[in-house]
């Protein structure tokens, strides 16, 4: 169910304006709520706290992914470099668990923690908490591992916790779609809400003039079960086949085409929690899928199967821009 869901959406907020329009009576509807929620924050009848370093949110307007948690891995990397001792905190979509916060390792259960919290782990090894109400992850990570600056993986409408920078990611291709608001379209909030954040950061596509550009890059893949790495470019004579459960698979198999791979494809909901069988294709040589799905599936995962990491890259004046912005936050 939650596949053909996620394809009508597609459909809808991306292809078909028509039945878009007949949903947009919803759509004021929750404009409407999504504005007195915010206003409730603004004016104090809701509680928004502040913790004692700054917090920098990555998030989106948008429903689904848009590269944010690359950015938050690149982010990571570009503080520890400069000094600082950053800390991510993440909702850990789909995570179960019966206390919260929770503190992430990369040997973490994937079923109580969240896909994203462990790849974050794995390629950043800094202090990562999840939880439901960020504000209590934040504390931890600040009490228990010393962290001075928190990145907020997601959590742009989280108001509840106060924040020092807003980063807010686009999908370069996808843009906003129709440009409404849920259920008529993609967005979480009016699009104009990217005015008020500090960096807009356009993933791939064509930054428009106050967008940074983000680029990602990655030409190998790795074996899932031995942890061999083969250039992209060796897979071009074999049989392949690609699957995705990200919120744009379709980002993910055009990567693939640029490296003369030819494959069939399989779409998932994004954060979907694989089975054996919907991994396994006989017929190909071999299997890809993005990293953040390989998380899930190295337990049962066969010799066919690879995973390809991608890295964000920015131009140096943003990481410039925002540390310099985040000094300042700091020394206020």
């Amino acid at each position: 169910m939650n596949k053909l869901l996620t394809r009508w959406a597609n459909i809808v907020w991306y292809k078909d304006f028509f039945i878009a329009a007949l949903l947009m009576p919803f759509s004021f509807i929750y404009m409407d709520v999504v504005r007195f929620r915010r206003w409730q924050y603004k004016t104090g009848r809701k509680t928004v706290t502040k913790v004692s370093v700054p917090v920098v949110i990555v998030g989106n307007l948008t429903v689904g992914g848009t590269g944010k948690t690359p950015l938050v891995i690149y982010l990571a990397k570009q503080l520890q470099a400069k000094g600082f001792k950053p800390g991510v905190i993440s909702r850990g979509y789909g995570a179960e668990s019966e206390t919260w916060p929770q503190r992430v390792t990369a040997d973490s259960d994937v079923s109580a923690i969240g896909d994203e919290p462990i790849l974050i782990v794995e390629q950043t090894k800094c202090p990562v908490a999840v939880g439901p109400i960020r504000v209590d992850a934040a504390k931890l990570l600040i009490e228990e591992a010393g962290c001075d600056v928190i990145l907020s993986d997601d959590g742009l409408q989280h108001y509840a916790l106060a924040r020092d920078i807003e980063i807010i990611v686009i999908d370069g291709e996808r843009r906003f779609g129709n440009n409404y608001c849920l259920p008529a379209g993609p967005l979480r909030e009016p699009q104009e809400r990217k005015y008020e954040a500090d960096f807009t950061v356009c993933n791939g596509g064509e930054a428009e003039e106050d967008e940074t550009l983000m680029q990602l890059e990655g030409d190998v893949a790795i074996n899932l079960q031995t942890g061999e790495q083969k250039s992209l470019y060796e897979f071009g004579e074999l049989q392949c086949h690609a699957l995705a459960g990200i919120g744009n698979p379709e980002r993910f198999f055009k990567h693939l085409q640029k490296y003369h791979i030819s494959s069939s494809y399989d779409e998932f909901p994004d954060h979907h929690v694989f089975t054996e069988s919907e991994i396994s294709y006989n017929k190909a040589d071999a299997i890809f899928m993005t990293e953040k799905d390989a998380v899930k599936c190295k337990t049962f995962a066969s010799n066919k199967h690879w995973f390809v990491p991608v890295q964000a890259r920015l131009p140096n004046e943003f990481v410039e821009q925002l540390i310099s912005l985040l000094k300042s936050k700091k020394a206020g």
